[in-house]
């Protein structure tokens, strides 16, 4: 099933293109990994998408509708630099904004919604931490309090932007192997990514982009090294020096 349908993208940053001509189809019940070098645009597309930028041009269905018909049933969990971790909020408190886009405006939360993020807090592994002020947490404990945000909203479509940064190896191992069972479960998920080294093990599908598409479609037929050499021009010779890719 297509939960997702990008035609003729364009998106400029004060005159500079940033997006061109994207042209994407994405298909429920896979984990996508979105890679491409910096710069390349895979931010701008995730905000393309759910609405939160301007656009030069171009149509976007999510679900077969305008995103601001199916917000409630799509969740974006963005990168730890966007988040200000001072606020004085524990994280129960974060993850139970995951219930508002289901509530009315000014309907309070309730005993349900504490039951539906505490499911979540124990999907993730975090439930002894949902008291604990989130200003106090390492890396990869941030990391997995938004993703309970995520899975807090009972979303169809998950927007991760480099969850794997600043994380240590076993949070990344569990993050992975819930986006896998959430793809199970019939759900979307599109994740950038920049550890090369291991896009074929993580990811059903992915997306090349630098500022164009460069191709997308299964990993095993698309992640391939013409295709990263169209992607990442002479930053691949690097990125075989350090071990980002083998």
């Amino acid at each position: 099933m297509r939960s997702i349908e990008v035609k003729g993208l364009s998106v400029s940053y004060e005159k500079k293109r940033v997006l061109t001509n994207i042209f994407l189809n994405v298909e429920s019940g896979n984990v996508y990994g979105v890679v491409g070098p910096n710069g390349a645009g895979k931010s701008t597309l995730f905000k393309s998408i759910l609405g939160l930028i301007d656009i030069n041009s171009g149509d976007i269905n999510v679900l077969g509708n305008d995103i601001a018909e199916v917000r409630k049933r799509v969740a974006y969990v963005p990168q730890k630099d966007d988040v200000d971790w001072s606020f004085p909020a524990t994280v129960m408190d974060v993850v139970m904004q995951g219930r508002y886009p289901h509530k009315k405006i000014l309907q309070r939360l309730d005993a349900n919604d504490r039951s539906i993020a505490m499911d979540a807090l124990e999907d993730i592994g975090i439930e002894d931490l949902a008291d604990r002020q989130i200003g106090q947490l390492s890396g990869g404990q941030q990391q997995r309090v938004f993703i309970a945000r995520a899975l807090c909203q009972q979303a169809e479509i998950f927007f991760l932007d480099e969850p794997f940064v600043g994380v240590d190896n076993l949070t990344e191992e569990i993050i992975i192997g819930l986006l896998k069972k959430l793809a199970a479960d019939g759900k979307t998920l599109l994740v950038v990514h920049h550890d090369l080294s291991t896009v074929e093990q993580y990811f059903d599908k992915v997306i090349l982009l630098n500022q164009r598409l460069i191709a997308y479609g299964d990993t095993e037929t698309t992640f391939t090294k013409e295709n990263m050499s169209k992607c990442y021009g002479p930053q691949l010779a690097i990125l075989h020096k350090t071990g980002m890719i083998g």
